[in-house]
Order: structure tokens, then sequence, then C-alpha cells
């Protein structure tokens, strides 16, 4: 099918000048002026308050699969997926659903449309968002939300300027726990915080499936296996840079690499950085300092070590923030010698009185050692609590003319600071961050990878 997209990125506008304090702002001031959309005020011929969404799930053979099964309260109208094979259980699930190869011919045809659910590879999140938001159907994107940094920064630009509610996929945003920890760090219950360490400790090694991993040393795979029956490659490629179909890319393995996917970083960073970015105040990065092990142009190394520091933010004083991916941070000494930290990752707040540790997506905090926990006198449930799943917020927001917690204008920016350790693992080397000017200032050649050069065809 032809590409009916923009043909050149010339037609992107440059990024001006924007800080995380103006986006959120933004956004907010956006929500309080949405037009109220037909499933919010009953009148004689539309529906009442209580209508369900018309939603679309693009992307739908793995995580959006468990996405849909969490929306179905609300009717599902459409499914798309590159690969109708791998997605046939899901379409199997929805038989009322229209079926799509092509988001972008779905956008334009299937007009009862109210929203859309994105779980694609990172490189297509983007310009499916993008589209989505231009359609003026409300999106959920999975983390990350987009696979570089000005996608990032002009996929919050156009969710603020927009009149639809954005939530990206971090479902521990949520969470009880997202919300302890905001609450207890405010009450000062360790302290103050000048210091974080958050990990992952899986690996992607080895890189794509085991049928191809004795030959990891090679830049990619060489040889050119037959196209699997009902997969589009052409649309699954999207913006990146051509190259043949292998299984050591799709389906489900295409994260390891950096043309398609986001890493570790992208992966658990997202989750696990959300409730320090939250509890903190954290804007950008001032700079990003990365060592990484086992580094080559193709894929994302096997560990690494990428350290973030972030200015002070009001009162809050300026924090350092390490991540270890592949590896586990050293055992903090305020834990027991019987105490076990996560196994697959992490945060741990280090403070001034004391520490605080989670899991993965925010979840178990407690103070540590656990004499900390009990002796410690809980403050008042203060934030707002979501009541169902996180996909089910991004509905209710979309029918109150609300956006939700985790918005493009609050996941943008922290996407930006997950899309900047990658970069600096890339380069291997400390990475100055004009955040501002969407600028790496002390290496200029590290700039390559802020933009993607798209593929023909496919644009913003």
């Amino acid at each position: 099918m032809e590409n009916t997209m923009n043909t050149s990125n010339s037609t992107l506008e440059t990024p001006t000048p924007v800080t995380r304090r103006q986006f959120l702002g933004t956004t907010a001031a956006a929500a309080a002026f949405l037009i109220v959309p037909r499933y919010v005020v009953a009148g004689a011929d539309e529906n009442a308050p209580s209508a369900k969404l018309n939603i679309a799930g693009i992307g739908i053979g793995g995580m959006g699969a468990s996405n849909l099964a969490n929306l179905e309260s609300e009717n599902i109208v459409a499914l798309c997926d590159v690969d109708l094979n791998y997605a046939a259980k899901t379409i199997a699930k929805y038989p009322n659903a229209k079926v799509w190869t092509d988001c972008r011919e779905m956008l334009e045809k299937q007009k009862d449309i109210d929203a859309v659910l994105i779980a694609t590879p990172d490189h297509t999140h983007a310009v499916i968002a993008m589209a989505a938001i231009k359609a003026g159907k409300h999106v959920y994107c999975q983390k990350p939300l987009c696979h570089d940094l000005y996608e990032a920064r002009m996929l919050a630009r156009a969710a603020a300027e927009s009149k639809v509610a954005t939530q990206m996929g971090i479902q521990g945003h949520s969470s009880e726990g997202f919300r302890l920890i905001c609450e207890w760090i405010g009450d000062g219950a360790i302290g103050e915080v000048r210091a974080v360490d958050a990990w992952c400790s899986l690996t992607y090694y080895p890189w794509g499936h085991e049928s191809w991993s004795s030959k990891w040393g090679e830049a990619r795979p060489k040889d050119t296996p037959a196209l699997p029956d009902k997969l589009n490659w052409d649309i699954w490629l999207g913006p990146a840079p051509e190259r043949p179909y292998h299984p050591a890319y799709h389906p489900a393995v295409w994260r390891c690499w950096w043309d398609f996917g986001n890493g570790m970083m992208g992966d658990r960073g997202a989750h696990s950085l959300d409730p320090v970015v939250s509890a903190l105040k954290l804007g950008p990065p001032t700079s990003v300092e990365a060592t990484s092990c086992g580094l080559n142009p193709e894929s994302h190394p096997l560990s690494a070590i990428v350290t973030f520091q972030f200015p002070a933010s009001g009162e809050l004083p300026p924090v350092k923030l390490t991540w270890y991916e592949g590896l586990r941070p050293p055992r903090p000494p305020q834990l027991e010698d019987n105490g076990l930290m996560p196994q697959e990752g992490g945060v741990i707040f280090k403070g001034s009185e004391g520490a605080l540790m989670c899991g993965v997506y925010g979840d178990s905090p407690r103070l540590i050692p656990e004499t900390a926990m009990q002796a410690y006198k809980r403050p008042p449930k203060t934030l707002p609590r979501v009541k169902g799943s996180h996909e089910m917020d991004w509905v209710k927001a979309a029918k109150a003319a609300r956006q939700p917690g985790a918005h493009f204008g609050y996941s943008g920016p922290l996407t930006e600071t997950c899309l900047l350790g990658n970069i600096a693992k890339r380069v291997d080397a400390r990475i100055e961050w004009d955040a501002a000017n969407l600028k790496i200032t002390n290496l200029p050649d590290a700039n390559r990878y802020v933009r993607a050069e798209y593929r023909k065809g496919w644009s913003l």
C-alpha cells in the first residue's frame, strides 16, 4: 500500500525553546478549555454521559492485547496490526471490530473511532500518535512515548494544543505505591533527598532470537529468510531505515535494536524514573554520563551505568540519579542483613535521614530498615487516588474533558530524560544538555541521536 503521509521531514517545524514547566502549564490550560464531546453532554440525539468510547487498538499482538482487556467496558470497534497472524488471537476475541493492517487508512476511513490505543514497537509510536492527535482522537500510547527526543517534544506540544486526552502506558503512575512515595517524600520521611539509585538487573542478551544469538558479534543478521504470511514488513519498518525482515527483529525482540527500541532505559526506566521525577519535582537534567559494556552500533549494550545530574527545583536540592542497567546498585547500608532488594529492579531514594526503597513500578514502597517503617507515622493521603486501571483512568479523563495523570505534557519530558540516558550510552561519555533548545552542547556529533532521519514516506 502506498504511503500517504508527507514525504519529507522538511515540513516539520523546528522546536522553539520550551520547558517542562511550560509543557505542564500549557497542557493544563488546554484541558481546562476542552470542547465537550458527544459522550459527555446528553442532548436530544446524543449519548448519555455513561456512553462508551469507541476504541481502536493499534499493535494488538503483545502488550496491546492486555491493554484492550482493561478497556473491554468500552466499545472495541477497530483492530489494526501489521502481522495478522501474530494478532490472530486478539482479533478472534473481538469479532465485531473492523480489522486493518495500515492505521493511516483506518484513521482516514473509519469515522466512528473516538480513541486509539497504541502498543506498537517504539519506533512507530510517534508517527501513529501524532496522526491520531491530528485526527482528533484520544490517545493511549505505551511506554516509552516515542523513539527520539524531537518526537517527545513535538508530541507534548501537539497534545497541549489539542482537545484530546492523552496517556502514556506507565501503569505504576495510577497506583497506590506511586502516591505513597510522593506523599512520604513530601512529608520529609527520609529528610532531604540528593541522590537516587534506580536499576533494572535484566539484560537483552542474547540479542534477538537465540537461533541467531551465536552470531551476536556481527552488526546485524545477513541472511534474508522468507517474509511470513500476512506480515506487512514495509509498514512494520515505518520511519526506521530500510532493512530486510528477520525473526531477530519481529515478533517481540525488536526492543534491543537501536533502530526500533529504546532498550531497558525506555522499557523499565520509564516506569522506575516516574516516581523519582514526580516525588522530587525534577525538570530536565543538565548533564548525563554513561559507561557502557558490550557497546556496538546496532544494539543496546550488555550493561551500563548512567548518571543524571538534575538542578535544584524550587526549595528542593539538586539530585544525582544513577541508573544501573543489567546490573544492581550497591546494597543500601540501611537494609537489614537478611533484607532483600527487588530482584528485577527498583528505586532507592537516599535521604539525609534515611532511605526509601520500592519496586520497578513504584510498588511496595517502604522505609528501610523495617524498624524505620514501623516507627514512621504516615501522613494523611492528600493525593487523589485512581479507581480502576491506568487505561480506564484515561477513558474517564476523556469523558470528563480533562487530562489523566500520565498525559503527554508529563510523560513527554519523562521520556526525554530516558532518551538522554540512551544517547549517553551510545556515545559512552558525558553529554551536557540544553533542554530549552533541544541540543547537546559539548558533543555536537551526538545531536544526530536527538532527532532521527525518517525513511522516505514518513513524517510527523
